[in-house]
């Protein structure tokens, strides 16, 4: 991977020497759209409708529209005065707090954090320190012209940096009309629901996730360059739930033999594992006996 930038992490009166990476890549199929009679790439062109010209990037300004119609003019000596402001390549450590006081909706983006030159002894302490207090470090960084907030945080032996949205970015649920509900609950529904979500609980397990939207849309693709058919799977059509407490039993139900099924599996692998080395080691029995 190549870093992102080359900074440092201010802790205290301690500078942490780092590198930064993108810790996440998104993996969507790309598509260009085309011209439905030709089938050539469509253009996108800068284009002033007022000048009736296409404008080139040097001709291209920015402006804050404080009013309808109505733009004040930034240049980049505006933009450069406010970067000198902020942390500019330093992660600016502000807090610790524990990593269960942030809520996940504060975050954006994940990089990681790996020692820059010379800086591998003090990234080391910084990292066993925090792994020692279970905290959570809350910075601001500059990346790209923009200030953020950013948790810090260790994982897997190494320095996780999250970019964070300002509380001020943060849509308040009070504003969704539909919260404004009233409804009832039984005793005996609570109990079934939280049996259910018991069935289903198990250790998080990320490499057992996988896109399968993405999966067969590339699978359809690639259908299509080879010139064969493509079948779409038939969907199953969903009814209303009536009962909820029947539901509720299914649920449980279902996952209970999913989760039996997943055991016999298991079991299974292992008895023929075993019957598979016992097999081996006969043979090897036998061809001492022979020779």
């Amino acid at each position: 991977m190549r870093s992102m930038w080359k900074g440092a992490i201010s802790f205290g009166l301690v500078y942490v020497p780092v590198k930064l990476y993108a810790a996440t890549e998104h993996k969507d199929i790309k598509f260009n759209y085309l011209h439905k009679k030709c089938k050539n790439p469509v253009q996108y062109r800068k284009y002033c409708p007022y000048c009736q010209t296409e404008v080139s990037m040097d001709d291209i300004v920015r402006g804050y529209e404080y009013e309808k119609g109505k733009y004040v003019i930034l240049e980049d000596e505006d933009f450069a005065q406010d970067t000198a402001n902020g942390p500019g390549k330093n992660i600016e450590i502000l807090d610790f707090v524990d990593l269960s006081e942030i809520d996940p909706v504060y975050y954006e983006k994940s990089y990681y954090l790996a020692p820059g030159d010379g800086g591998a002894k003090v990234y080391e302490l910084l990292k066993r320190a925090m792994d020692e207090t279970g905290k959570v470090a809350v910075a601001r960084v500059m990346i790209r012209s923009r200030e953020s907030l950013a948790a810090i945080r260790v994982s897997g032996g190494t320095i996780v940096m999250s970019t964070m949205h300002y509380p001020d970015e943060i849509r308040q649920p009070g504003a969704l009309t539909e919260l404004n509900y009233q409804v009832s609950l039984h005793d005996n529904e609570v109990k079934m629901a939280v049996s259910l979500i018991n069935s289903l609980s198990a250790e998080f397990q990320p490499e057992k996730y996988t896109d399968k939207y993405r999966q067969g849309l590339m699978e359809r693709i690639q259908a299509k360059i080879a010139g064969e058919a493509v079948e779409m799977p038939a969907r199953q059509e969903t009814g209303k739930v009536v009962d909820l407490m029947e539901a509720l039993k299914a649920s449980i139900n279902l996952a209970k033999e999913e989760r039996d099924q997943k055991k016999a599996t298991r079991e299974n692998k292992s008895t023929a594992d075993t019957g598979a080395e016992k097999l081996t080691a006969a043979k090897t029995r036998a061809r001492r006996k022979t020779s």
